[in-house]
């Protein structure tokens, strides 16, 4: 009996251990498990990209996750998806087991089901398998899908993996705690992909920007289909109009695109090194971390720097509450709110935080004494917005919650309502009788703390009619001096000068001066304007252009590229960093490009083939996100050769929108022009005829700009008879006359022959005919920047 019942258990043994063998080489069968002990127990997909096993997430804690292979640590793997996150099991007598009732069940400590598919399947070929993709299915054999892990994705999304209105990435908890955290992506009911801050206390959206409306931000409400896909070539698109392509589009490489822990939406490439494969980052949704909602938790102010990153610091009279999750935030040192005369304020320049409000359109005497009142407002806050129509508007609102807080790179204040026992140990200024000297006029007459005293109302009165008389005389000196000063001005000058609400910071006259050491390293000059070099007190590197105010063009372009650029953000545009208009000055200050312009590598001869298409393709794409993809309707006016510039890498980046025009999306197709603008042979009909002007004048002056790096050739050239040559008809006329000759091909006849590198004759002759085609002198027949990258995708 001993020995039959020894026998049966070996036998068990064996076919326990070839069945698991064979679950591991096929996939997981029927009948199957995966145990936590056994290591060697993974699943590998086909091309050998994709694990999936027990992953450790914390101390005897397993999840069952997929991952890349080659990363065999637990701190180095990059897992893209999990079943039980937060959940976990026991690192003992756990398993994943493929029941023979075709339910794909996580057991913990051999007890209780912790996850399951919740699946039923009866064919006997039932098996799960890790495909190359990345996808976790349970198919039937039959070639159908009972269940895939693609349908139920966590933080991460990989590529031609479907994103729909039933699904949502979530971000983990911490880098060291991959539970369900507090950011996720997810389709709204009214269609819109957006991102939200989703914790304990408070829900708030935060991407797309809340106060843009969806037609601002370039979406789409309503749509009847909710689906998003990131493809293997890095470009997204989402049915709500939303659409971007990684900087490293169209490159073989395993891409992910994940919630990251801070809320940012990021994705990542893997791209190989010395020490191996790493993820390297190739977009992102926000460009300014601060902005994303909770990220330094209440009371508390996120600071960000290129040097140190993100930090999250407590306002003065606070203390933190966790010291390893910034997420927590703050609580007031005080311990009961203050009332009446026992508060006063603390000025935090550059500051702003969102939310709860109660909006004011000025500060006035009767707002500030019932802050001071109320046991619910924390502080009030001053600044400026540019609304349509109306220019720079000001405005003043109580906070009753300090969330959100963040620097901002122009003048907002913040001030922070605290007991006077605090403020009194802090070296900053005080919302007092004269506290307000660097806000507006309407600031000084209308704060007063003198609102509970009546007596001596003769004296008071006679005090306050004084000051007014004082004051009257000072703004009648200070608008003489103004007069005198500026008379000598253009007229523009004379006028009350309009400053463009912008997001980026407004430099003195001195700052630029000492940071260009007095003007003297020049890389440009136009007609109206001279470029400098400098270095800023960050030690950024910087191109410094002035302009010259004294002529009406000068002014004129000067208010255009302020206008305009602080709208824009796309990675093929020039990245302005500020601007400076003080007194007759006006400087424009924006990212240092390295290699110059493309006009001057042109004549250099330094481009190879590829380097210009990549160029070319950089240029349409930049052009495209103004005439479509902004919130406004650009158009640039001035493209050509001067005006695109490289970066290290030979990027292009279009720059110099000193001509530009801005309107709304409204106005599209109602645009008028007071003047002709552009460089001659590179302008389109259009403005010669006097007809309207749409984007198509764009797509024209860029046409020129190509076949200007394809045949080396200016616009208008010298022939050996001493006369013009116009560069368009010339190639024109050659593509007609050599079309009708097959035998010979008319790339060779007019490419550039200093140029290096090799090239595909097919390449060339569709770039060309792209080029012709965006140059037709009927506007109508020529393509928009859209549908010029489109083509450019596909040459």
């Amino acid at each position: 009996m001993a020995k039959s019942f020894l026998l049966l258990f070996l036998l068990t043994i064996i076919s326990s251990s070839s069945s698991s063998s064979y679950s591991l080489s096929h996939g997981l069968t029927r009948g199957s498990s995966l145990l936590v002990e056994n290591k060697d127990d993974l699943l590998v997909s086909p091309n050998g990209l994709f694990t999936a096993g027990f992953h450790e997430i914390g101390e005897n804690a397993y999840a069952f996750a997929v991952w890349f292979s080659g990363e065999h640590t637990t701190e180095n793997r990059t897992v893209v998806w999990m079943a039980n996150r937060d959940a976990p099991i026991n690192g003992r007598q756990s398993k994943l087991s493929l029941r023979k009732d075709g339910n794909l069940v996580l057991i913990d400590a051999g007890r209780h089901v912790i996850w399951s598919t919740d699946t039923k399947s009866t064919p006997s070929s039932l098996r799960l398998q890790l495909r190359n993709t990345g996808n976790l299915v349970l198919d039937d054999g039959r070639g159908r899908t009972v269940w895939e892990s693609f349908d139920y994705p966590t933080d991460t999304l990989l590529p031609n993996q479907p994103f729909t209105k039933n699904t949502k990435l979530v971000s983990s908890r911490s880098r060291t705690n991959c539970s369900s955290g507090f950011y996720k992506m997810f389709f709204d009911t009214d269609g819109i992909l957006r991102l939200i801050y989703d914790a304990l206390e408070t829900t708030t959206i935060y991407w797309p920007h809340p106060s843009s409306l969806s037609w601002e931000a370039g979406r789409l409400q309503y749509m009847y289909n909710r689906r998003a896909m990131l493809d293997s070539d890095g470009r997204f698109n989402s049915s709500d109009g939303w659409k971007f392509q990684s900087a490293d589009f169209g490159m073989a490489r395993q891409r992910i695109m994940r919630m990251d822990v801070d809320g940012n939406v990021r994705v990542y490439s893997l791209v190989e090194h010395e020490s191996g494969m790493k993820l390297e980052v190739q977009w992102q949704a926000m460009s300014q971390p601060c902005k994303i909602h909770g990220i330094c938790g209440p009371n508390s102010l996120c600071t960000y720097s290129r040097d140190s990153g993100r930090e999250c610091r407590c306002l003065p009279g606070y203390t933190i509450v966790n010291p390893r999750d910034p997420s927590s935030g703050c609580e007031p040192e005080f311990k009961t709110s203050c009332v009446q005369d026992q508060c006063d304020f603390i000025e935090l320049r550059h500051v702003e935080f969102y939310g709860t409000m109660y909006d004011y359109t000025q500060t006035t005497r009767s707002m500030i004494r019932d802050c001071l009142w109320d046991n619910a407002c924390l502080g009030f806050q001053y600044g400026y917005g540019l609304k349509q129509n109306l220019g720079i508007s000001t405005y003043c609102c109580i906070k009753t919650w300090l969330q959100n807080g963040y620097e901002l790179g122009h003048d907002h204040s913040m001030y922070i309502k605290l007991p006077k026992r605090l403020v009194s140990s802090f070296k900053q200024k005080t919302v007092g009788k004269s506290s307000f000297a660097d806000c507006p006029p309407t600031m000084l007459t209308t704060i007063t703390r003198s609102y509970e005293q009546n007596n001596d109302i003769k004296t008071l009165g006679f005090i306050m009619v004084f000051g007014c008389v004082i004051g009257f005389i000072e703004i009648v000196c200070i608008v003489v001096y103004w007069y005198f000063s500026t008379k000598r001005l253009s007229k523009i000058d004379r006028i009350s000068y309009f400053l463009a609400a912008t997001t980026f910071r407004k430099f003195t006259y001195s700052e630029l001066k000492k940071a260009s050491c007095n003007f003297r390293d020049e890389i440009g000059r136009g007609g109206a304007s001279i470029v400098y070099k400098g270095r800023l007190s960050d030690n950024r590197i910087a191109a410094i252009k002035r302009l010259n105010v004294t002529s009406h063009h000068g002014e004129a372009e000067f208010q255009a590229e302020i206008s305009t650029v602080w709208r824009v953000n796309h990675m093929n545009l020039i990245e302005t960093w500020g601007y400076c208009a003080e007194g007759k000055h006006r400087l424009v200050v924006y990212e240092y490009m390295e290699n110059g312009s493309l006009a001057e590598n042109l004549k250099n001869g330094k481009l190879d083939w590829a380097t210009l298409l990549d160029i070319a393709t950089g240029t349409a794409k930049g052009l495209a996100y103004l005439h479509e993809e902004s919130l406004e309707w650009v158009l640039h006016c001035d493209v050509k050769p001067h005006n695109i510039l490289l970066d290290a890498n030979y990027s292009p980046k279009v720059a110099d929108f000193g001509l530009s025009r801005l309107f709304d999306r409204s106005d599209i197709g109602r645009s008028n022009f007071s003047m002709i603008r552009g460089t001659r042979g590179y302008m389109a009909p259009e403005w010669v005829f006097n007809l309207p002007i749409t984007s198509k004048v764009d797509v024209f002056s860029y046409g020129v700009v190509v076949l200007e790096m394809i045949t080396g050739m200016s616009p208008l050239s010298k022939n050996q008879s001493n006369g013009e040559v116009e560069l368009i008809e010339w190639v024109r006329s050659r593509v007609r006359e050599l079309d009708r000759n097959r035998m010979e091909c008319w790339v060779e006849k007019i490419v550039d022959p200093s140029i290096s590198g090799k090239y595909d004759r097919t390449v060339i002759e569709n770039l060309v005919r792209i080029a012709l085609q965006c140059v037709e002198e009927d506007r109508e027949a020529r393509p928009s920047m859209s549908q010029v990258v489109s083509m450019l995708l596909h040459v």
